[in-house]
C-alpha cells in the first residue's frame, strides 16, 4: 500500500471529515441551525452527514 501524499487530497479528507463531525455533533446534541431567520431541519444535517463522511472516506479509499 503506498502512502497518502497528496496534499490537496488530504486535505479534503480532513475538511469533509470536520463537516461530518459538526453534523454529526449537531443531531446527537440538537443544536438548533438558522440560515436568515429560517430553521434547518435535523433531516438536513443527517443528509449532510452522509454526503460529507462519504465523501471522506471515499477519497481517504482511493488514495491510501
Amino acid at each position: 500500500m503506498q502512502a497518502m501524499n497528496k496534499p490537496f487530497t488530504i486535505a479534503a479528507v480532513i475538511i469533509f471529515a470536520m463537516v461530518a463531525v459538526v453534523h454529526l455533533l449537531r443531531f446527537v446534541l440538537g443544536w438548533n441551525a438558522n440560515i436568515a431567520g429560517t430553521e434547518i431541519p435535523m433531516w438536513a444535517s443527517v443528509v449532510a452527514l452522509v454526503i460529507a463522511g462519504g465523501l471522506a472516506i471515499g477519497l481517504w479509499r482511493e488514495n491510501v
